[in-house]
């Protein structure tokens, strides 16, 4: 199977879907959009707060602070969000994450208009090792704006994506699962539409948009 990004917010994604066919089985999208909290939502480090229909870090105290949500299971999928630096410079998008402290994280860097790939390890919040400095391709990374991130994940794979461009394909194989998760360091961030889509994935998708996401879907898993 191979993936690719889908270019869209959550709310863009599920408004593309009422054109087409029905979706596999197996195939499910999950989407926070936070109006109504973030209950389902697990914060082992940090201040998170919902309100005004974004999910916050509203300390900016500390380093890794990450909040996840989903199933230990989930292998291959793409994983998207807005996320806005308040204040600070650290901030993005967790995935395969397998406890409090063991998962991987793609965040951009404001000051050096960069982003960074980064495994973290077990042992303390902060134990970590740095997989790849990204420079910014055809981006500009600035507080107080809502940068659309998707981050694609496809065995040893990982693709990240910020407001429609590529920046990085990287790999590996230490994570095979994990949950997602949003993600800051010592930084104030804000993230809304926080969209999961893969197979094996429960759908939590409006009824009404069930069944119409196959060419949303297949178009994520054409060959490149």
């Amino acid at each position: 199977m191979k993936l690719r990004r889908f270019g869209i917010s959550a709310a863009a994604f599920v408004a593309a879907c009422a054109l087409v066919l029905p979706v596999p089985a197996t195939a499910g999208t999950q989407v926070w959009d936070f109006e109504d909290g973030a209950g389902d939502w697990d914060a082992p480090n940090g201040t998170w707060e919902a309100s005004g229909g974004v999910y916050s870090e509203v300390s900016g105290a500390d380093p890794a602070m990450h909040s996840v949500v989903g199933d230990d299971s989930w292998d291959d999928y793409v994983v998207s969000a807005k996320v806005r630096l308040d204040e600070g410079n650290w901030a993005g998008i967790a995935f395969r994450v397998q406890s409090d402290f063991e998962y991987y994280v793609y965040y951009m860097n404001v000051p050096d208009n960069k982003s960074e790939l980064w495994q973290h390890t077990d042992g303390a919040f902060d134990s970590r090792a740095n997989l790849a400095d990204i420079p910014g391709v055809n981006i500009l990374i600035e507080n107080g704006v809502m940068h659309d991130v998707q981050v694609v994940v496809e065995g040893d794979t990982f693709e990240l994506w910020i407001d429609g461009e590529l920046q990085s394909t990287e790999s590996n194989g230490d994570y095979a699962t994990g949950k997602v998760g949003v993600w800051a360091w010592a930084t104030m961030a804000s993230f809304d539409d926080v969209t999961v889509t893969g197979d094996g994935i429960d759908d939590s998708v409006a009824v009404e948009s069930r069944g119409k996401l196959a060419s949303v879907w297949g178009d994520l898993k054409e060959t490149r």
